[in-house]
């Protein structure tokens, strides 16, 4: 268990207190929901783009993608590749609907094309899987404080909770992007300090680390089979993970981010115009998947590293007999000088901390534009929403708290299955919704409600049949990963096909609301 020295806990609490200052700061500004949810509207698109990248990033791209490269190879970096595919897509066809009207939320689109009932519909999926993963990822990042500090888990929790708590809700929208433009840089740094520790120390330095992982096969789009890292295949498959098929869960991945995650969209909303959103867009390309490539390298050269310098702990995490998202923490606690364990340790905080702000505040901004506001209380005063949306933020902060200290307390994956479960029934073939929506000048609340609820079935089985709760013979014939894909594909099919042989409602009005009118 790592122990922080007198000057590291001084770096950290210098940070801690900045994110708490600049929440202070952006406080004054909040008097009007138009400020809290979107600042305005007057980010610029440099602004946008790096509180994406910050967003978008998190604590797997700091802790699982190093573990992933160090234990096996560059497989899980392929679906990104398609990030500049699905962004080209976004910024030419769903960003001038998704902006239509000065809307705050991805999910009035919805209510624009469908009606109110798909609207409240795509709501309640974002706030459900959301309230679950934001306590997730403050359990997950007070695993590897409580490893690299030595402070017990709940004091980790507590610590980086009530911090990110308190400036997000504070701070509101403003608050949020800033800092994440911050953390988005600390995370970088934080890597770039770990990786030269690493050339330094090799006798070869980078050309070593080249070498030894192209001889390993480190470096390839390969999987671990029996030990034995396999170049995978560029066929389609349903029954196991191909590059194809990689690419293709990417491109569907980041789409769905880009038409219907509400952490996203509000951004575009908050941008000061269609171009700068556009630029923003560009911004989160260059600067991301250079950074999932950068903290991939990372993991290939500490297995380079240890396989110079051998540690009986990083040799059981090569093995499986420890997680791989513990190597970068214990290289972390054993190999960085005194001052740059803080910094990391900041980063660490910033890679989980830029997705918790961002999270906690598109709930608020979702509970009250989408459900409060349009369907329970309609004629208050912008006051009485302001004060609504931090009181929703105020109870997902705590609900998120509880949640870690839950898990920290418990030797079980309930939540996390629970997590899976839930975003799986509720969020699957979102993505198709807004494709017929946006692509097709068909469908009405009725077709997309039966498809809703085709998906959900198909889901619920595909559950059903990974525990085991049904005989084999009538269980799942495809790999997992791709529960998604088909998902996507059954939305589709039945709401659009229900649209073909269902008479639709004649009285709706859809001007500006397809790519074809």
């Amino acid at each position: 268990m790592g122990q922080l020295t007198a000057f590291d806990t001084a770096i950290l609490a210098f940070y801690l207190g900045g994110l708490f200052a600049m929440g202070l700061y952006f406080s004054a500004k909040n008097n009007s929901t138009e400020e809290y949810f979107l600042g305005g509207r007057r980010f610029k698109g440099w602004v946008i783009g790096l509180s994406l990248v910050g967003t978008s990033i998190s604590s797997i791209t700091f802790l699982a993608y190093p573990g992933d490269a160090y234990k096996t190879a560059w497989l899980r970096f392929l679906p990104n590749l398609m990030l500049p595919v699905a962004v080209f897509i976004a910024a030419r066809y769903f960003l001038p609907l998704l902006r239509r009207n000065k809307t705050t939320t991805a999910y009035e689109y919805l209510e624009y094309r469908f009606g109110p009932s798909i609207r409240v519909y795509g709501a309640i999926a974002f706030i459900v899987a959301q309230i679950v993963r934001v306590s997730l990822v403050l359990y997950l990042v007070s695993l590897v404080l409580q490893e690299i500090t030595g402070f017990e888990a709940t004091s980790c929790i507590l610590i980086a909770g009530l911090v990110v708590a308190v400036y997000t809700i504070i701070g509101g929208i403003d608050a949020v992007i800033w800092t994440d433009v911050i953390q988005t840089i600390v995370l970088i740094l934080g890597g770039i300090m770990c990786l030269s520790i690493v050339v330094i120390a090799l006798p070869g330095g980078l050309g070593q680390i080249l070498d030894v992982a192209s001889n390993d096969s480190k470096l390839a789009f390969a999987e671990l089979r029996d030990g034995t890292l396999v170049p995978v295949s560029w066929g389609f498959s349903l029954q196991s993970k191909t590059a194809s098929m990689m690419l293709l869960i990417g491109l569907l991945s980041w789409l769905t981010e880009y038409s219907s995650n509400q952490n996203t969209v509000q951004r575009f909303c908050a941008s000061r115009s269609e171009s700068e959103a556009r630029k923003a867009m560009v911004v989160c390309v260059l600067v991301s998947i250079p950074t999932w490539a950068f903290f991939m390298f990372l993991g290939t050269a500490l297995y380079v590293f240890f396989q110079v310098f051998p540690e009986p702990q990083a040799m059981e995490i090569l093995r499986g007999d420890r997680k791989a998202e513990e190597i970068l923490p214990f290289f972390i606690i054993n190999y960085l000088p005194t001052g740059l364990v803080g910094l990391v340790v900041a980063a660490a905080l910033a890679a989980a901390m830029s997705s918790l702000d961002s999270s906690i505040n598109a709930i608020s901004t979702v509970s009250i534009a989408d459900i409060y506001r349009r369907h329970i209380n309609k004629n208050s005063t912008d006051r009485h929403y302001l004060n609504m949306a931090k009181m929703v933020a105020t109870i997902t902060a705590l609900i998120m708290i509880l949640g870690a200290v839950y898990l920290t307390n418990t030797q079980t994956r309930t939540l996390q299955d629970t997590a899976t479960i839930l975003t799986s029934l509720l969020a699957g073939g979102l993505l198709s919704i807004y494709c017929i929506g946006f692509f097709t000048n068909r469908g009405d609340a009725r077709h997309v409600l039966f498809g809703i609820a085709g998906t959900m079935i198909f889901t619920a089985w595909t559950i059903a049949s990974a525990r085991s709760f049904i005989p084999d013979a009538i269980s799942f014939p495809f790999d997992l990963y791709y529960t998604g894909l088909i998902g996507n594909i059954i939305m589709f099919v039945l709401a659009f096909g229900l649209s073909l042989v269902l008479v639709e409602n004649e009285n709706q009005d859809r001007t500006s609301l397809t790519i074809w009118s």
